[in-house]
């Protein structure tokens, strides 16, 4: 699927008030179009392409998974867009930083529901197909709602759950974040027993099992269900899954557009910049901007808007132990450009264009900064662009071994097996294993899971993980956990118990559908 031009045909038109019924011969309504195999594969691929918007993965989340958690923060000279990281809400319509993501998000749910209702309807061929797009749309149409629980999500009804096609003054029921987790569940459950375990050629890169799988086990880990997150990740690390997925050799292989869909990959985004198309939200482009805008957004400065970085507690974390050969963690010459990363590893001294060194470092505006790494295009050429084409890859097996790890340390299971997963993932980098530095964390339940916090920090890091585990690990719910938080992050001085646990609703979402309510404290 990699490099495959998503053709946009779904915005169809709806019910409408007018009793004149004009049928244009140059539209696609609903009436004229699911009709065909081909439809269906359009249908489905349209979905799909709700990740190019900027509004999703393509840019704008990361602001929310990244520069709000502990990891990253924003100097950007555009105030709001800096304030929407430092946990000061104002306008709730502020586009990028809550509304374009929100309804964006929407949108892909609108889209998913053509599919499941349509679809059905349509004769195949072979029924296979059939199910392997449904599943598709169901997978789809989950990760959208585990994303809207995981940043909106509060414990009054504030989230809609729509499972058909909208309709104009469709005004649907409020949810809290536990049931809108439980539909993403109900979703997930329908899409792993209709989805390959994998797909092969063009395909490759469309939803699987597995990844299904993992994306339900993500959910049950954020509602607590232990037991039933575990036997999901068992399937890929234990059961049929451990023939499709294993650790890569080289950690760098998973944010290299030269490796991509590899064994590590458990669900990835496939960026392409086959189109230079303008990397706005045009949903009626004929050849849309396929590429990640994320580089051209986190770039050191001259290179990028360098509108989100990172926080230097994050190399200090990494530089706190030795690998097996006496060298510094691998994974941190991968994950941020920082003062003085020419002298921890060897030909390191390439950032874009620039060279690691101290006149560079000396600058005005690079003095004691740490700026991101993965998923720029600095590996291959000297600048970012809206149409960087390395696929992001949202779940890696890296990160299903230490969910594992914490599921059966959660659940009361064998705590040795925990610790042996996560050495599996130390191993990979040439860490030494958790009993040679952290003895207790290898010996008692507590200490390996709050050992396992900076594990996930130290492989993830950046990756859009570090919210879900703040939010699951209770470090937002009190002022332990805000103190601890604040000790890496001063943006968490901003922090309000109970408000920015989640992000409010857009004010125009709550005035126009009176079944939804605001979060709490907004």
């Amino acid at each position: 699927m990699k490099k495959f031009i998503y053709i946009l045909i779904i915005m169809l038109l709806v019910a409408s008030s007018c009793k004149v019924d004009v049928e244009n011969p140059n539209t696609i309504t609903a009436a004229t179009f699911w009709k065909t195999e081909q439809d269906a594969q359009y249908g489905i691929n349209a979905v799909y392409n709700m990740f190019y918007k900027p509004g999703t993965f393509s840019r704008w989340m990361w602001f929310r998974l990244d520069l709000t958690s502990d990891e990253g923060f924003s100097q950007s000279p555009w105030a709001e867009l800096k304030e929407w990281t430092q946990f000061k809400y104002n306008n709730y319509n502020f586009s990028e930083g809550n509304s374009l993501t929100y309804q964006a998000f929407y949108e892909a749910i609108f889209r998913a529901n053509q599919v499941l209702q349509y679809v059905p309807e349509i004769s195949f061929t072979d029924e296979n197909n059939k199910n392997k797009i449904l599943g598709q749309a169901y997978f789809l149409r989950g990760l959208y709602y585990y994303y809207l629980a995981l940043l909106w999500g509060g414990n009054n009804k504030s989230l809609a759950i729509v499972l058909e096609p909208s309709t104009p003054g469709m005004q649907p029921e409020g949810h809290t974040e536990t049931e809108v987790f439980e539909q993403a569940i109900a979703d997930f459950t329908q899409a792993q027993s209709l989805l390959p375990p994998i797909w092969e050629g063009a395909d490759k890169g469309r939803a699987t099992k597995g990844a299904a799988l993992a994306y339900r086990a993500k959910c049950y880990m954020q509602i607590k269900k232990w037991t039933e997150a575990g036997t999901d990740l068992r399937w890929l690390v234990e059961g049929e899954g451990r023939g499709y997925y294993n650790l890569t050799a080289n950690y760098f292989d998973n944010f290299t557009k030269d490796k991509e869909n590899n064994e590590e990959s458990v669900f990835e985004i496939q960026y392409s910049d086959a189109n230079k198309a303008p990397a706005g939200d045009d949903d009626f482009a004929v050849d849309p901007n396929l590429g990640l805008n994320r580089g051209q957004f986190f770039a050191p400065p001259g290179i990028g808007w360098t509108d989100g970085e990172l926080r230097p507690s994050l190399v200090t974390e990494f530089k706190k132990e030795k690998d097996l050969s006496n060298n510094y963690d691998i994974r941190l010459r991968y994950t941020a450009f920082y003062e003085g990363m020419e002298n921890d590893f060897p030909n390191n001294t390439r950032i874009y264009g620039e060279v690691s060194n101290d006149d560079t470092w000396s600058r005005d505006n690079w003095k004691g900064r740490v700026f991101f790494r993965k998923y720029s295009s600095e590996y291959y050429r000297d600048f970012d662009d809206y149409y960087n084409p390395t696929n992001v890859r949202l779940i890696r097996f890296a990160d299903v071994l230490l969910m594992y790890a914490e599921c059966i340390a959660q659940s009361n299971g064998s705590l040795s097996d925990a610790v042996a997963l996560v050495n599996r993932v130390r191993a990979r980098v040439n860490m030494p294993s958790l009993v040679i530095n952290y003895p207790s964390a290898a010996t008692d339940r507590e200490a390996f899971l709050k050992r396992l916090q900076t594990e996930r920090i130290m492989e993830l890091a950046t990756e859009g993980q570090r919210w879900a585990d703040l939010k699951r690990w209770g470090l937002l719910d009190d002022q332990a956990g805000i103190d601890e938080l604040k000790s890496r992050d001063a943006d968490f001085n901003n922090f309000v118990i109970g408000r920015h646990n989640r992000l409010p609703i857009p004010s125009d979402e709550v005035s126009n559908n009176p079944n939804i309510t605001q979060n709490p404290m907004y």
